[in-house]
C-alpha cells in the first residue's frame, strides 16, 4: 500500500469469511489496499481490512496465506466471542457476510458500539428485527446499509442506463426467473437453505433491480409457494415460490 501525507484511512473489520467474502469483498479489499479508492470530496482513502471474525478462523488463515502481500496484517477473532474482539479492534466499520440467520446479532453489536455497517442482504429476516435495526442505526448516527451486489452486474446497469436516457419508456410488466440445481442445498449452502424461501434468498435482488431502476410506490404483494424437496412437506423450508408485486407510478 503506497502511504502519503494526509491521506485517509478506513479499518474494515470483516465478518464472515465464507463465499460472499471471496467473490465480492477479496477483490475489493485487495484492490483497495494497493490503490486505495477516491473520492473527490477528501482524495485518495487507503482501506485496510483490520480485523475478521469468524467461527474457527480457518478460512481466515486461508486467506492470509493465499492472500499474501496482496493485503496487510490483520487480526483473527474466533468463536466463543468473535464480534465481542473484532469490535474491540480498532475497526471504523465492518462488513457482515454470514449465513442470513447471524446478520442482527452482529449488525446490532456493531451498531451498538458506535460502528458504520455494511451487511449483505437480507438484513434481516423480521420486520422487527428491521425496524430495531434502522431504530437504532437512527439513535447511534452510524450508517447501515445492505449490499445487493447484483445491482453491478453488467445487464441490470444496462437496463438502468436505459431507463435513465428513455431509451425504454411505458414498462407495464415485467418477469424475472431465477432456477437452481436441487444440489444447491447441500454441501456450503445447506446452512443457509433450511428454515429459509428463495424468496428473502434470492428474490430480494430483483425486488431491489426493480426499486433502483423503475422507481414507483409498491402497493401489492401476493406470494405462492411449494415445498417438500428440501425440507419436510409441512415444515418451513421452501423450495420455490412465485411473487407478484404491483407498483404505482405518478405517470400511471
Amino acid at each position: 500500500m503506497n502511504q502519503a501525507v494526509n491521506r485517509t484511512k478506513l479499518r474494515v473489520g470483516m465478518v464472515g469469511m465464507g463465499m460472499i467474502f471471496d467473490e465480492t469483498y477479496r477483490p475489493f479489499l485487495e484492490n483497495a489496499y494497493q490503490h486505495g479508492i477516491y473520492d473527490s470530496r477528501v482524495g485518495v482513502i487507503d482501506i485496510e481490512l483490520a480485523a475478521v471474525a469468524s467461527r474457527t478462523g480457518r478460512r481466515a488463515e486461508a486467506y492470509r496465506e493465499s492472500a499474501g502481500d496482496q493485503i496487510g496484517s490483520f487480526e483473527s477473532y474466533t468463536e466463543p466471542d468473535s464480534i465481542g474482539g473484532l469490535l474491540d479492534h480498532d475497526v471504523d466499520f465492518i462488513c457482515v457476510a454470514t449465513p442470513d440467520d447471524r446478520h442482527y446479532e452482529a449488525v446490532m453489536a456493531a451498531l451498538n458500539a458506535g460502528k458504520h455497517v455494511l451487511v449483505e442482504k437480507p438484513s434481516v429476516l423480521s420486520m422487527q428485527q428491521l425496524d430495531d435495526m434502522a431504530a437504532l442505526a437512527r439513535e447511534k448516527q452510524r450508517l447501515c446499509k445492505v449490499v445487493y451486489h447484483k445491482l453491478f452486474d453488467p445487464d441490470h446497469k444496462k437496463l438502468r442506463t436505459l431507463v435513465a436516457d428513455d431509451v425504454l419508456q411505458h414498462v407495464n410488466t415485467g418477469y424475472c426467473s431465477l432456477l437452481e440445481p436441487k444440489q444447491i442445498s447441500g454441501a456450503q449452502f445447506a446452512e443457509w437453505i433450511q428454515g429459509r424461501n428463495p424468496g428473502t434468498y434470492v428474490a430480494v435482488h430483483y425486488i431491489k433491480l426493480i426499486d433502483f431502476t423503475f422507481g414507483g410506490r409498491l402497493t401489492s404483494v401476493s406470494c405462492t409457494g411449494q415445498r417438500g424437496l428440501v425440507g419436510a412437506p409441512d415444515g418451513n423450508t421452501w423450495d420455490s415460490v412465485q411473487l407478484r408485486l404491483i407498483y404505482q407510478y405518478d405517470s400511471g
